[in-house]
């Protein structure tokens, strides 16, 4: 849910109070849509794999629900899933939404304030953001194709007898059409000829990317269309239709479930997916798709929170808020889980294989198995209908909150250029068209390959791995655990559980780190659906999608580091120091001033200056 409360009124310097007085007397479109918002969302997280890669519902709107996380569903992974949300997730969560109501600022700006030498961290965050904002309306396409395809008197992937079935299509739901009643090797059903043929019109690999796919290239095009018009205003302009966005997938959730639970098969589903499989522990993979499940699903090192988090009074209790919305998105992500899983455990019983084997392929688990759980029930159209207008709802939702995150970015770094009346629709169309056309790729025959490239590599968990350990590292020891809780107990008026600024100094680094250490050590090269093994070339296409990421840390802090005039030591000092205009608690202050007494100087403003920007919508 994303609730929209009046402009923010939060304590300000008096350059913050300038600009407001600049916007409503001067010109009000630059401030339109300045408005505190929660996102109240889902945490499961889709794609990459069996994992459900990218974007779960998350506070920020991200998608997962429908995408869970199929063949490393069992305990297996609800183990490191937990450890997870309480050594990262949460903390993680917590410090970039308090760093950026501390800051007033956005994605990028946010760590320039607080230390300048780790503005890369913003940068790198946006770099991936790109990513999203190309890849992932991909999966809208998908879904619009499904809701239009809902119109029809028969749903096309309910039977075999459409001109893409092969003669290995076998009607699962209606084995009495069998001779003896098995099935035969290497057969198919429907759902997945219709995902497969009718929707992807897949190629043997990447290197033959075949034609457009121009239903699905309209149907990107409808969701661009859509997207635009829900923030070209702002956020604002959405109005009251995210309520209905945001409360009917829990509507839609549990009818799933109940419809799930109900089918035959579906406890082993859910003993599949409760029972722990200690063995599996020892995979790194299950590990790395944990931290990727909690950082995707609740949009950790993609500069949203910040940018969120900038919008709320300076008082606000962003703690409560955090913990809230944490326990709310897991505790949705678990009980989704046992709506696919129930889903997963028919179609297992049906097809008589094992359950990891249903439930191997990642972005497919939407399009396939609940396709099937609607095509079981009465009226099925109308259920379709409901399910992918569902997916459609909450996948704008994301996907404009990501767009936002970009425009606010840009605004920042050129406010001269953009904070003039009109110019914001302009940049947001600019995105949209420039996005558009490079997202063309991912509805071509073979785009489904270059798809799972951007989701397993361009936005990756080990790329936000790498970031969550950068985070916490500049505001748990460079600008200090200590110093940062006294700046949220400024704010909300008390300190935080000390457990929290215990993960951020030891535990979730050392988390992260681990991971990610383990992940490359362990490295698994990507396979689609577990079988197609990519060219070289695509393989280095990957990785450096995943670098352009990550190496804008160390190249913005050595640019940073040689720009800035000084001794190396007095260099290292202003670049670790925060901005003068950030308000400190007494003693923080009174210690600032002795030292500018001993001869220190605050960061030097004039290297900053050039791209030193205020947050505004």
């Amino acid at each position: 849910m994303i609730t929209l409360q009046s402009f923010r009124t939060s304590v300000m310097t008096p350059k913050r109070q300038k600009m407001e007085s600049a916007c409503s007397d001067v010109d009000p479109s630059p401030c339109k849509g300045r408005i505190r918002l929660y996102f109240f969302g889902y945490g499961t997280n889709p794609l990459n794999q069996p994992k459900s890669g990218n974007p779960a519902w998350s506070p920020v709107g991200q998608e997962g629900l429908a995408w869970g996380r199929p063949a490393l569903g069992s305990g297996a992974f609800l183990i490191p899933y937990l450890i997870f949300l309480f050594t990262c997730g949460i903390p993680l969560f917590f410090l970039e939404t308090a760093l950026g109501q501390y800051t007033s600022q956005g994605g990028i700006t946010a760590w320039r304030k607080i230390c300048p030498i780790f503005e890369g961290i913003g940068y790198a965050s946006q770099v991936i953001e790109c990513y999203l904002n190309v890849y992932y309306i991909v999966i809208l396409s998908w879904a619009l194709f499904y809701l239009f395809s809902s119109f029809t008197a028969v749903l096309p992937w309910a039977t075999c007898n459409n001109p893409w079935n092969s003669n290995l299509c076998v009607d699962i739901l209606n084995r009495s059409s069998l001779d003896n009643g098995t099935l035969p090797a290497n057969a198919t059903s429907p759902m997945i000829e219709f995902w497969e043929k009718r929707v992807l019109g897949l190629t043997d690999g990447i290197h033959k990317l075949g034609s457009l796919r121009w239903e699905l290239a309209l149907c990107l095009l409808l969701a661009w269309i859509i997207c635009y018009f829900c923030i070209w205003k702002g956020v604002k302009s959405t109005g009251k239709v995210v309520y209905f966005t945001a409360t009917f997938p829990y509507v839609m959730l549990i009818t799933l479930l109940v419809r799930g639970v109900t089918l035959p098969g579906a406890a082993e589903g859910i003993i599949f997916y409760l029972k722990p499989d200690i063995s599996r522990l020892a995979d790194p993979q299950v590990w790395m798709d944990a931290g990727t499940q909690i950082l995707f699903s609740y949009a950790i090192c993609q500069g949203c929170l910040t940018a969120l988090g900038s919008y709320n009074k300076y008082t606000n209790n962003c703690y409560r808020d955090c913990i809230m919305l944490c326990f709310l998105n897991s505790t949705t992500s678990l009980v989704a889980g046992f709506a696919i899983f129930s889903v997963l455990g028919f179609m297992a019983r049906e097809q008589g294989v094992p359950i990891a084997e249903v439930a191997e392929s990642g972005p497919g688990l939407a399009f396939i198995a609940y396709p099937t759980a609607v095509t079981m029930m009465p009226v099925s159209q109308l259920w379709s209908c409901l399910f992918f207008l569902m997916l459609v709802f909450l996948g704008l939702d994301s996907q404009f909150v990501c767009v936002e995150s970009m425009v606010t970015a840009l605004i920042d770094m050129f406010p001269g250029v953009f904070r003039k009346k009109g110019r914001r629709e302009l940049l947001i169309l600019a995105i949209a068209v420039i996005c558009y056309l490079l997202g063309l790729l991912l509805v071509t025959e073979g785009g489904m390959y270059i798809f799972q490239l951007f989701d397993y590599y361009a936005a990756s968990g080990m790329c936000l791995l790498f970031l969550a350990i950068f985070e916490v590292i500049c505001v748990g020891w460079v600008y200090g655990a200590n110093r940062f809780y006294d700046n949220i107990e400024d704010m909300i008026g008390f300190r935080p559980w000390p457990l929290i600024k215990i993960c951020w100094l030891v535990f979730t680094p050392g988390m992260c780190l681990a991971v990610f250490l383990f992940s490359l050590i362990k490295y698994t090269p990507l396979k689609y659906n577990n079988s197609y093994v990519y060219p070289a070339w695509g393989y280095v296409v990957g990785w450096l999608m995943a670098l352009s990421s990550m190496v804008c840390i160390p190249l913005y802090a050595t640019f940073i580091l040689l720009k800035t005039k000084g001794p190396l030591k007095q260099r290292l000092t202003q670049l670790i120091s925060p901005a003068e205009d950030l308000l400190q608690p007494k003693k923080h202050a009174e210690g600032l001033s002795e030292m500018r007494r001993q001869g220190w100087s605050p960061p030097v403003q004039k290297v900053l200056s050039s791209t030193e920007r205020e947050t505004n919508f």
